[in-house]
Parts: structure tokens; sequence; C-alpha cells
């Protein structure tokens, strides 16, 4: 049955992890055929977010890596071996990080202990590392410079349009790059007086926000000159065809949008190790210094908690920067 697996793993792998070449951890294929086909199972079936499934995978490779070097069988792994596994994970990751682990594992053994692989979920009884947040880490941009670097992009030709239409979503709809890279042209589109953006947020759920005066014009310009704007079942940022300049009918990825913006900052020579998350913050930032409420911040951010989009929330800075001016030796 192992055998049957593996055989049969080219599309499970790409789904769980694609830059990994193998899905199943050694230390599991010893625990026999019914194990490694729950865990398939567990990543292909049980999850469905991408992102938490590759987060996941990684994890629980990591976990078996540790426990093959170990050597006890599967169904005597007990709460005193994760814990200990915890602990040394904590002495080299960051408190969130480890949590994540934790979670994997945990969600891992249930679905191993409901498939009657083994009898109790040894990580059920292990608490995480103690962590709180009242401001999130990610780097923020001030108006000045968000200004700056969306006037510095070139608008001569059609990447430039694209990029200055990616960037604008990012920062007008506090849109996450994951919702934004799987937009198609028909998720831009009229309602009344005014053109509205469709995200498809975690969880397939659908957030709807109307277009900033800015944005609509970012969009329109590039749809215009990209000449898609018919074609509504495709994607809406495409990527570009080698060095041509030219777009492709592929549609861009959350890495694609990454290096996009990494380029753009460096050349508008922004020191701030800025990333994608950076203008969801950007934006909430910029919404409350000008007089927008947390509670319609967390409705157009789609944050399930007021305590989420706070973390976003990072009007504080400038206070603090002020203030530790104020010591005059």
């Amino acid at each position: 049955m192992v055998a049957v697996i593996s055989s049969g793993l080219t599309n499970a792998d790409e789904l769980i992890c694609p830059a990994r070449g193998a899905a199943l951890p050694p230390a599991l294929i010893r625990a026999g055929p019914r194990a490694a086909e729950k865990f398939v199972e567990f990543f292909t079936a049980a999850i469905r977010n991408p992102n938490t499934r590759r987060a996941y995978h990684h994890a629980s490779l990591k976990f078996f890596d540790w426990w093959g070097a170990v050597g006890l069988p599967l169904d005597q792994i007990r709460p005193v071996h994760v814990a200990g596994y915890i602990e040394a994970l904590g002495r080299e990751m960051s408190a969130p990080t480890v949590k994540q682990n934790l979670a994997a594992i945990r969600m891992l053994f249930d679905y191993l202990v409901v498939g009657q692989v083994v009898e109790i979920n040894p990580a059920a009884a292990v608490r995480g590392l103690s962590y709180s947040a009242k401001k999130g880490k990610t780097p923020v941009l001030d108006e000045d410079e968000a200004r700056t670097l969306l006037m510095s992009i070139d608008l001569t030709s059609i990447v430039g349009l694209r990029d200055r239409a990616v960037i604008g979503l990012m920062i007008y709809t506090f849109a996450r790059v994951e919702a934004l890279v799987a937009m198609n042209v028909e998720d831009y589109y009229p309602q009344g007086k005014r053109w509205w953006v469709r995200l498809h947020e975690k969880g397939g759920k659908l957030h709807e926000v109307p277009c900033h005066h800015k944005l609509e014009e970012f969009l329109d310009t590039y749809l215009d000159v990209a000449g898609h704007r018919q074609v509504r079942k495709s994607p809406l940022f495409r990527t570009v065809i080698g060095r041509t300049r030219r777009l492709s009918e592929s549609r861009m990825t959350r890495g694609d949008v990454y290096q996009m913006v990494k380029r753009r900052a460096a050349d508008a020579g922004i020191e701030t190790a800025i990333g994608c998350h950076t203008f969801r913050a950007t934006g909430i930032t910029n919404y409350l210094l000008n007089a927008g409420t947390l509670e319609k911040a967390q409705a157009l951010a789609n944050h399930e908690s007021a305590r989420t989009t706070k973390l976003y929330d990072r009007r504080d800075d400038k206070l603090s920067l002020d203030e530790i001016e104020r010591i005059t030796i």
C-alpha cells in the first residue's frame, strides 16, 4: 500500500508542498500503509486553504524528522515527547511559529486518532508558549512614502500600469495578496454609480469593497491598455512574458507580487524592508489617522475580530518617535 500511495503522490505533492520532493516522512512510512494513507488524506482532503496546508505540512515534516531520530514506533509517542520537542523549538523559533507548529501536530494526530492509526493524541495535553501582542510587526509606510512609491512607477509600459494597480488595490482595499491574485476581470464591476472589487478571502468567503477613486483610475487605465477587460473570466493581474514587457495569460502568484513589491520599493529608494502585507497595514493605519473608526476598518479588512484589526493600527509609532525626541541629553 505504501508503494501505491507513494507512486500516486505527484498531484498530492503539489497540493501539499510543491517545493518538497517527498510528501511522506520516512518515520511515518515505517508506521505502515494506513498511517501513510491518513497522513496524505489529512493534507489533501481535510485542509482546503493552500497556505495552511503548506505551513502545516512543513511543520509535520519537521516533527517527524525529529521523531525519526528518536527511533520509537508511532504509537509510542507520548505528551512528554511532544512537550520536549516544543520546548526545543522555542529555543530556535518565535513563539507564534512554535504555536503554529504545535497546532499542526495536534490537528494531524487528531486525524490519526479518528483514522484509528493511534489511540491517543499526544499533543492534546501540551501547552504552547505564552505569547501576547498588542501591535503587529508588519512594517508600514507613512503617507509620503506610499505616495512616493506609487509615483515612482514608470507608467509608459503595461507592466508599470499593472504594478501600480496591484499596489493600489492592496492599499485602498486592505486586500490580502492571496485575495488579489485570485481575482478575475469580472471581480472589478460597476454597481450603481461606483465601481467595486470582489475579493476571494480565506475559507472561500467573498468580500466586496467599493473602489477609491484613485484605485478606479489605476484599474481602468491598466485594463484599457492591457486589452483583456472583456475577457471577464480571465485573471485580472497577469504575469509578464520574459523580457518582452507583454502580459501573458497566466495569473500572477504571491511570489510574483512579492518580488515586484521588493523591486518597486528599491527603485523608489525605500529602505524599509516591506512586503505585500505592508500595504494592508499601511492602508488601515492611514484610514484611522484620517478619522476612520476601528469598527469600519474591521469591516473593510474583513477581520473577524477588532483585536486583529488593532494589530495593524500603527498610529502610535509616530507618537512614540515624537516623545523619544524629548530626551535632550
